[in-house]
């Protein structure tokens, strides 16, 4: 009776426990969406710079880059592209709002809450994946414009492939936060990486045009495998529409479901890094 008794005190334990670290998350989930909202007018500036070249510049390249080297309009090409911009930029505001909140002493509030410290970074992944992916489907609204059809399922598969983009840019922008101490190092740093990486992704061009040594470079970069994922899936909704070759392994380019798997575990990797940096002892 006793180790019966024992056994439900035990489970009910571990259920309550569960209760309290998924109440963390949703608190921290809900922070993020109610600073989106309270930010209007920051996130209209973010939005703002991808639809500039998604229709000036993109406008202005689709008159001289002929519809038949990239299979489809050159606005339709860039696209995808612009998702991973708009993404991009919320996404690692995670990492950036993670430092200084450790500045500020709001983070040694945080941890003092009865949770896990793995937790308390979920939380953040979380509400970044879904602030980044809520910014990029507001740019969905455009894909009128740039010759895409208004097609629920194709407009789903996008969603679905900017949440997988938002979970990995936003886990390794949390794995950079972790290491770093000075907000104004992780913008330095940033500032060296993050476009390199967008240029590296075949949003803009094609991988093909690259020499060697840098599609060796952007078959390692998780924002390729994003755009690819992207522009394949609208090759497949559109009449007539031909992916450009993009992510290649030994000249064959890889299923669209591992392209999407290889995506989720690098996020995957670079959140369990992190969680394992950040329950380090300060």
């Amino acid at each position: 009776m006793h180790a019966t008794e024992a056994s439900g005190i035990s489970r009910h334990g571990r259920r309550a426990r569960l209760r309290h670290e998924l109440r963390a998350i949703h608190a921290l989930v809900h922070r993020d969406l109610l600073r989106l909202a309270g930010q209007r007018a920051h996130t209209a500036l973010m939005l703002l710079h991808p639809v500039l070249y998604l229709l000036i510049l993109g406008g202005g390249l689709a008159a001289l880059i002929p519809r038949s080297s990239l299979g489809v309009g050159y606005q339709t090409y860039l696209f995808p592209g612009m998702l991973m911009m708009t993404v991009q930029t919320p996404a690692i505001m995670v990492g950036i709002r993670l430092i200084t909140d450790r500045q500020s002493g709001y983070l040694r509030e945080l941890l003092m809450a009865p949770v896990s410290r793995s937790t308390l970074l979920l939380g953040n992944c979380a509400g970044g994946t879904l602030t980044a992916t809520a910014q990029g489907a507001v740019l969905l609204g455009l894909a009128g414009a740039v010759g895409l059809p208004y097609d629920p399922l194709l407009l789903a598969t996008l969603l679905a492939g900017m949440i997988l983009a938002s979970f990995t840019i936003t886990a390794l922008a949390l794995a950079l936060a972790v290491t770093l101490r000075r907000a104004e190092t992780f913008h330095t740093l940033l500032g060296l990486v993050m476009m390199p990486l967008l240029f590296l992704s075949g949003g803009f061009f094609p991988l093909d045009a690259l020499p060697g040594w840098a599609r060796t470079l952007a078959n390692a970069n998780p924002l390729a495998y994003a755009v690819d994922l992207l522009r394949r899936c609208i090759a497949h909704h559109v009449p007539s529409g031909q992916a450009v070759p993009g992510i290649e392994w030994a000249g064959r380019q890889p299923p669209l479901l591992l392209e999407a798997a290889v995506l989720l575990a690098s996020g995957a990797l670079a959140l369990l890094w992190a969680s394992r940096r950040f329950n380090r002892p300060e």
